[in-house]
Parts: structure tokens; sequence; C-alpha cells
């Protein structure tokens, strides 16, 4: 296992804007995307007086991260759980609020690394691509059972691919000849599909096909629209949550819910505005913040990464 994999995207930044959160004794800090654990060993680390709360869907990044943070005992617990049951994962554990949230929504840099599990499309593997393998559809059922206009709205909304249809009438085809199992298939197929102009562009052609069967298998973007305002709505006055998205349809999810909890509701003219239409968060980036120039020289994983962070700084009124 390499460590150069096991630097977290934007780590310090991340630190930075939790960091007046978690200062005090009793914070409690919330990673929802715990996977190799660097972002919750750092956290650890930096805010001895924290107590840490990491979640995960995939059982093999539990065990692993679990040896990571095991010197730091009682301080950390770590929960099998999606991302969206944050609130019922804090209910059970017994905390009403939280100083800190931190999303980092790059798939876990083990998931791609590891060839059993489909998700590189620079390696022949069979087409699974669940983040928790004991439950739900694999890759290669949704390639080989949803009908053609839904593969091609899926590859269209969560892949942002131009040449859906082209893609999706060759794989219709192929698949009525015998089944996909593994992705070296899907990657020739998809080359050969493409016209000469679009294989030009940036990468692997397979790229936004593959990004986008990920997020379909996994319910990636419907788990995030209920994650992220539960996350915000789990947050103290003064509590802070950091967010790492790594496309364009993440970060717009993120953006919208954050741009809402920092809007002032009051109907226009009224010449004071009361309490219950006042901003709930105060926004800590100007727009989305973008990994420096050196730090994707090191991680060329951070190329993507766009980072939002919010502060909490009234109750909701109902």
């Amino acid at each position: 296992m390499s460590q150069s994999r096991h630097v977290p995207v934007m780590l310090q930044r991340c630190l930075d804007l939790l960091a007046p959160a978690l200062q005090r004794p009793g914070a409690v800090v919330v990673d929802c995307t715990l996977g190799l654990g660097g972002h919750s060993e750092a956290l650890l680390q930096q805010f001895p007086e924290a107590r840490l709360v990491a979640l995960d869907r995939d059982k093999e990044a539990l065990r692993l991260s679990g040896e990571r943070l095991a010197p730091y005992g009682e301080r950390a617990t770590l929960v099998h759980a999606v991302y969206d049951e944050l609130p019922d994962v804090l209910e059970r554990l017994g905390i009403a609020r939280v100083q800190g949230v931190l999303f980092d929504l790059g798939v876990s840099s083990m998931q791609l690394d590891e060839a059993d599990r489909g998700f590189a499309y620079a390696q022949d593997a069979p087409l699974d691509m669940r983040m928790d393998q004991t439950t739900g559809m694999s890759a290669a059922e949704v390639l080989n059972t949803y009908p053609p206009g839904e593969l091609v709205r899926i590859l269209r909304a969560y892949g942002e691919e131009k040449q859906a249809k082209r893609i999706v009438s060759a794989i219709v085809r192929e698949r009525d000849k015998e089944p996909f199992a593994n992705s070296a298939r899907l990657v020739e197929l998809i080359r050969d599909a493409l016209p000469q102009a679009a294989k030009r562009t940036g990468g692997n052609p397979a790229k936004r096909t593959f990004q986008a069967l990920r997020i379909e298998v996994n319910g990636e973007l419907s788990v995030l629209e209920r994650a992220i305002p539960a996350a915000v709505e789990a947050l103290a006055v003064g509590g802070r949550i950091a967010v790492l998205s790594y496309h364009s349809l993440e970060d717009r999810l993120v953006k919208q819910v954050f741009a809402a909890g920092a809007a002032n509701t009051a109907p226009p003219g009224l010449p004071v505005v009361p309490e219950q239409y006042q901003p709930r968060l105060k926004l800590l980036t100007r727009g989305a913040e973008l990994p420096t120039e050196e730090e994707v020289a090191e991680n060329r994983r951070a190329a993507p990464a766009r980072l939002r962070g919010a502060e909490r700084i009234r109750e909701s009124i109902e």
C-alpha cells in the first residue's frame, strides 16, 4: 500500500476551516466519509480535545481505518452507515448537536486502486462499483437490465456525457449478444463508439460513463441531497461544515444548500427582519476554493476538487 495516496486532498485548508469550532473541550466532529481515515486522523491529532464520529458504508474501509485510528481509543467512534443516515447515528450515540462536519466526496482512493471492485477504467475488473458490497445492484446489472432511455439519462445527468446516445446504442447491441461482466469490454466499446474528435479531449474516454455508473449504483446524488441539509441541521450554533466535491453536480448541490441557508428569506419591504427569516448560515468560502497548483502537481486526484465551507450562526425557528 503506497503512502502517497494517504494524503487527503486540501487537508490543511479543511482543518483551518473547521478549527474555530473544534478548539473547545468536548467538541464533536463528524467525518461523513471516513475512507482510509486520513482526514479523521488529522482531526484527532490537531484537535486533542475533540471527539470524532466517522461514517463509511464500506466495511473494508472501516476495518483499515479502525486499525489506523486505534491509538485514539475512545475519542474515535466508527460507524457502518451511509452519510445520509447521520441524524440516526447521532441519535443512537446520544449526541444532540455537533461542532464540525466534514465531507470528502471523492471516491475513496482505496476503492479506485482495488482492482476487483470495478471502479477503475484503467484495469480490467468485474463491473461492480458498489461501495457497500453487501447491498444493491452492481454496475453490470445496471448495464445489462436498464432500458436504453434510462441509461442515456444516467450518462447525461451523472456523467455529463455528450455522446450518451451513441454509447448506449453500442451497449444495448452488445449486451444482447452477451451480458457485460468486466470493465475492459465496456472501455473498449466506448472507445469504438466515440467519434475521433471526442477521443481527443482530455483523459480516458470511458471516464464519464464510469462516473455516471458509480453515481447511479451508489445512489450518490440522492444520498447527498438528503445528507448535506441533515448535516447543516446537526450543527450547533458556531459549528462549521466543510465539503469537498469532485464534479459539478455535487458542487452545485452543496452550493444550493449553503446559499439557501445563508439567505435572508423575509418578504421584501419589512423594516426589521424577524428572527425566523434571518440567515442560519454564514458562508466561509467565496464560491468554491480550488487546490493549489503545488497540491495538484503532488496529487493528481486533487485536480477537480472544490471546497465550500459554512458556519451555523443561528438556530432554525419554525
